[in-house]
């Protein structure tokens, strides 16, 4: 069976018309009118041509799509988020398998490549999340890379048993540490951050803590963070996902936080919120930090919204920044590339030779036309192989479950 794929007549980065050409999963020559050499041939029509998307932050443990509706009465806090959904993924019957494999074909569909799945664990459901979305990891290694973040959502502190389930999931092959609201959550800062950068030393894992805690509450668990990021060196292996607290007013105290970020090379995963503070993408680009973004939950337990398309998301990462310029609306396309490839440390990510051949045909005459548009995608190619075509990925997903209204 050949293992070479030519695509012909793309704009790389919306540049000038060229062919590319993919041999054994990896970019060989990207240049005008290239011939065949036996392989299968695809006509791109001039589109724009970009790398595979990068879904840095989501959870495909608990998404509901292909479930039937669930009519949401949960809040306003955090933590009646996350206790409802405790229950509720038993009463509901959301299996990670059946769902991880539900979104992560959504995302292939609309040009994913690379996935960062936080995954729960908590001492009522133990393992069994993580357990499935690996399944999934396995059974889908040929469409999409799946990253799984062992994510004590329940907290550590406050759930006794808690510590060693993460340190098993990360002895069964879970590649990042996980943490949550230090102090918001667990109301021991000191003991959370203890565990978690433990774990890291220990297993040689990096980290990604989601860190909703707004104004100084989070500003002071971000400067505890840094402390710790650098009395361990582990410089370029610390991520905060959320950062509400970059959004604060303060802007020399943020300016001086994101200055620290950018030493200690920590990096910031955001998800363009529309109701929250927003770490603002262009000062932390412009000083040097490394941003990535992500859908977070997709038509889960917390929200009924989301579809997987990382271009819909640069534009949500767009409007929340106040980008408007075709430049600007470049930089959100690149924090949802080239920005969580940074963050997931991807070897041999772009559209260069010598690259893998991961990449995703758009539409639009501009990058900003493809992101502000974002038209389903044409063609999804993972290592040289077509995983999509026309929005639709090459694998099924499971039936549907449930016709019941819960």
């Amino acid at each position: 069976m050949t293992t070479n794929l030519l695509i012909r007549n793309v704009r790389p980065m919306a540049g000038s018309n060229v062919d590319i050409l993919i041999e054994n999963g990896r970019i060989t020559r990207v240049e005008p009118e290239l011939s065949p050499l036996g392989g299968l041939v695809e006509d791109g029509g001039g589109r724009i041509v970009v790398p595979g998307l990068v879904e840095a932050h989501t959870h495909l443990d608990k998404s509901m799509i292909g479930m039937a509706w669930y009519r949401n009465e949960v809040g306003p806090r955090l933590i009646d988020k996350i206790e409802t959904e405790r229950e509720a993924k038993i009463r509901l019957g959301i299996d990670p398998v059946r769902q991880s494999r539900r979104q992560a074909l959504a995302s292939v569909a609309q040009g994913t490549t690379h996935i960062r799945s936080h995954v729960d664990i908590d001492t009522v459901h133990g393992l069994a999340g993580v357990e499935g979305v690996m399944r999934t990891r396995d059974e889908l290694r040929d469409l999409v890379d799946i990253e799984i973040v062992a994510f004590p959502q329940g907290g550590m502190m406050i759930r006794p048993g808690t510590i060693e389930l993460m340190r098993r999931a990360l002895e069964m092959g879970a590649e990042v540490v996980g943490g949550l609201d230090p102090a918001g959550v667990d109301r021991d800062p000191k003991g959370h951050l203890d565990a978690i950068f433990d774990l890291a030393q220990r297993f040689g894992r990096p980290i990604d803590i989601h860190l909703h805690e707004a104004g100084e509450l989070g500003a002071f668990s971000l400067e505890l963070i840094i402390e710790r990021t650098r009395a361990l060196g582990m410089q370029g292996r610390v991520a905060v996902s959320h950062a509400f607290c970059l959004g604060m007013h303060d802007a020399d105290y943020v300016g001086r936080l994101i200055d620290e970020l950018a030493e200690l090379s920590i990096h910031i995963l955001t998800t363009g919120p529309a109701s929250q503070p927003s770490p603002p993408v262009a000062k932390l680009r412009s000083a040097g930090v490394v941003v990535g973004a992500g859908n977070d939950g997709i038509r889960d337990i917390w929200g009924p919204y989301g579809s997987g398309d990382m271009l819909e998301r640069a534009m949500f990462v767009g409007l929340r920044n106040n980008f408007r310029r075709d430049d600007e609306l470049e930089w959100a396309l690149d924090v949802c590339t080239r920005g969580g490839a940074g963050v997931l440390a991807l070897e041999r990510y772009g559209l260069m030779p010598g690259c893998w051949g991961d990449m995703v045909l758009v539409e639009g005459e501009t990058l900003a036309d493809a992101v502000v548009s974002h038209r389903p995608r044409a063609l999804v190619v993972k290592r040289g192989k077509v995983v999509a075509r026309g929005g639709v990925a090459v694998q099924t997903s499971p039936a549907q479950m449930s016709t019941k209204t819960y």
